[in-house]
């Protein structure tokens, strides 16, 4: 067993206190030699830390050799940590050390966790899943459907009593969702139609059906892009609205006030608010198809040379009258549907600001997916409506 392996001699001061790790022969077996200062004030500069690293990763902690700390002027718990987690946390076969050395990594030993394996996911863990998930959904169909049985309830105590109905809500209501609307839809609408326009005729012209641009313009500004893209932009802008009010008043315990006094929320907050985006939806639809029309007609002009007084009399033989109609009534049941997922967003915003910003956005995304997935139920139930063959 050695006595004593101290650094060199002749080392200066500054080089004898940086920590070192050496590979030393005694008694036939190689030992690992700690010295210098393990402290993290001696370890803090950059080439101490560097050097030190490099030390260790040439003395490999899984040869069983004995280690000597004696000469280690002084170990701090950072220092301990250090030699520990370079021997794996598992004490070496042989170590010599002093008292105050071992009361230091004992501790250490002692309080150091080993980092628990990542779990394996099973097919019974995501079966549990699913099952914990599972009413969470449930839940929410639950109240998104007592919520529409409300509205169809609330309808015919409208129907029974018209004097009791909250008109000056719904009028509100209908100028904000509506009038209010109206510039921002034609502006949009009038930019598609004209970009949908003048990448139309790029490949009209290549096959000289230069006149078809009239149907291609007419069936799918009126029959899909006028309708979807008003109710993005009216779930976007009035959807967010209907939910940051009604979340304004759970916040504010004006919900609460209004049950204390007996006034039910669905007839004088939900119902207005659905009849009058059912109202509003299928006149912003036709507001914004006429304006991309518009738009798709003035770029047909001056790209194709098609004159405007060809285009509006080729339009009604071009797209069928069946189209209107049918982009007017999923219109409306946009703007039902994103009346009702604003309002039960907004029932469900908790007390605090966090939860209102959270509903908010949860409302214009879920709406704007709602919007898209019952756009292509339509698509498919009513794709031999309103062609010509």
């Amino acid at each position: 067993m050695p006595t004593d392996l101290p650094p060199t001699a002749d080392a200066p001061d500054a080089e004898r206190s940086q920590p070192r790790v050496d590979e030393r022969e005694q008694g036939g077996s190689q030992w690992g030699v700690a010295s210098g200062r393990w402290t993290a004030l001696a370890m803090a500069a950059p080439q101490a830390w560097k050097s030190l690293t490099e030390q260790l990763k040439m003395v490999p902690p899984n040869d069983d050799r004995p280690w000597d700390l004696r000469p280690i002027e002084q170990l701090d718990h950072i220092g301990a940590q250090l030699l520990w987690n370079h021997w794996r946390q598992a004490w070496p076969a042989r170590l010599e050390m002093d008292s105050q050395h071992k009361a230091v990594l004992d501790q250490v030993a002692q309080y150091t966790c080993s980092p628990p394996p990542e779990p394996r996911v099973t097919w019974s863990d995501r079966v549990r899943a699913f099952i914990h998930n599972g009413p969470r959904m449930m839940f929410v169909a639950r109240d998104f459907l007592a919520l529409i049985g409300q509205l169809v309830l609330d309808i015919g105590r409208l129907l029974k009593a018209p004097h009791r109905a909250p008109w000056r809500d719904f009028s509100g209501q209908l100028y904000q969702f509506g009038t209010t609307a109206l510039p921002i839809t034609a502006l949009v609408g009038l930019l598609i139609g004209v970009v949908l326009a003048y990448l139309t005729s790029q490949q009209l012209r290549q096959y000289g059906a230069e006149t078809f641009i009239v149907n291609i313009l007419g069936l799918s500004l009126i029959r899909e892009l006028g309708p979807v893209l008003a109710a993005v932009l009216i779930a976007g802008r009035s959807g967010s609205a209907i939910t940051a009010q009604i979340g304004v008043m759970r916040v504010t315990d004006e919900l609460d006030a209004m049950r204390v006094m007996g006034i039910p929320h669905g007839f004088r907050l939900v119902m207005p608010r659905v009849l009058a985006l059912a109202i509003a939806m299928p006149l912003i639809s036709m507001w914004t198809s006429m304006a991309a029309l518009f738009g798709g007609m003035i770029a047909a002009d001056l790209a194709l040379d098609i004159s405007p007084a060809y285009f509006l009399s080729a339009l009604p033989r071009a797209v069928p009258m069946s189209n209107l109609w049918l982009a007017m009534s999923k219109s409306a049941v946009f703007g039902i549907l994103i009346a009702l997922i604003g309002c039960y967003f907004g029932m469900k915003v908790k007390p605090n600001t966090e939860s209102l910003g959270r509903g908010t956005t949860s409302s214009v995304v879920t709406s704007i997916t709602i919007v898209i997935l019952v756009d292509a139920l339509f698509a498919v139930l009513f794709r031999g409506i309103g062609f010509r063959f």
